[in-house]
């Protein structure tokens, strides 16, 4: 009897360990892909499900965006610039049986993808387009590495580029040429603002032309403005159209000869 119950307290007990051994959890995060026998199953979760012991295993997949810095690359420009560039990748599993057979790790082949394809991208485009345009590399880098993990089951979200070192001399000739180009600018500026100048006096010189009065009245005004000042002693002379409107707009006659 004692032996009786000594075994249904074994069995008991072996019967629970493979009732817990056969719950598996999955978070609303993840997918757990099933084999039985080594045959893919499919992809269960999330929440609480059985699977058979020692038949059936499985394997978590995480389906959150994971953000993966690129390591700095030194690439080579089309113009023969030496740089180093680092990126960063958003990507995630939205096949989790793809991500599972298809590839033995997928982050760290799409690392590696994300390397190979920034600096073959870089590569083909010049300095001032990567500095300039860096939008448009970071949407050509994106479709050729989601095209490159799409048969792994991962969907690469976005590809920003975040930094660019340049070396020091290129630095410094690129300050140069910026300076250059401020001073061409300046220069420009105000060779307008002297055209635009000279086309406003030619326009009030037709005026002054046209008016003779005009130039009377612009000859006191700059008297007044120049007494103003009231340290200096200025002789003028007085043209003779000047005094001709105090005689009721006649010059002086002169007397006939008998």
């Amino acid at each position: 009897m004692d032996a009786l119950f000594s075994f249904g307290g074994v069995a008991a007990v072996v019967g629970f360990l493979i009732l817990v051994s056969a719950i598996r959890i999955v978070n609303e995060w993840e997918r757990g892909v099933i084999l039985r026998l080594g045959r893919i199953v499919g992809a269960k979760g999330p929440g609480l499900f059985f699977i058979i012991p020692i038949i059936d295993k499985m394997t978590k997949v995480n389906l959150q965006i994971v953000t993966m810095n690129v390591p700095p690359q030194d690439v080579i420009t089309r113009d023969n610039v030496t740089v180093r560039v680092d990126a960063v990748v958003y990507f995630q599993v939205f096949e989790p049986i793809k991500a599972t057979v298809e590839i033995q790790n997928y982050v760290l082949g799409t690392s590696q993808i994300a390397q190979t394809t920034l600096r073959s991208i870089l590569g083909q485009a010049d300095l001032d387009q990567l500095l300039g345009e860096r939008d448009r590399l970071n949407d050509e880098i994106q479709r050729i590495i989601d095209d490159l993990t799409e048969p792994w089951g991962v969907k690469v979200t976005n590809v920003e580029i975040k930094n660019v070192d340049l070396p020091q001399e290129m630095q410094r000739a690129m300050a140069r040429q910026a300076e250059a180009e401020r001073e061409r600018r300046a220069k420009v500026i105000n060779a307008e603002g002297e055209f635009q100048a000279a086309e406003r006096l030619r326009e009030a010189a037709e005026v002054l032309t046209r008016e003779p009065i005009a130039y009377q009245l612009r000859f006191l005004q700059t008297i007044t403005e120049v007494a103003s000042e009231k340290n200096s002693t200025i002789v003028l002379p007085v043209p003779i159209e000047l005094l001709a409107h105090f005689q009721g707009g006649r010059p002086a006659s002169t007397p006939e000869k008998t």
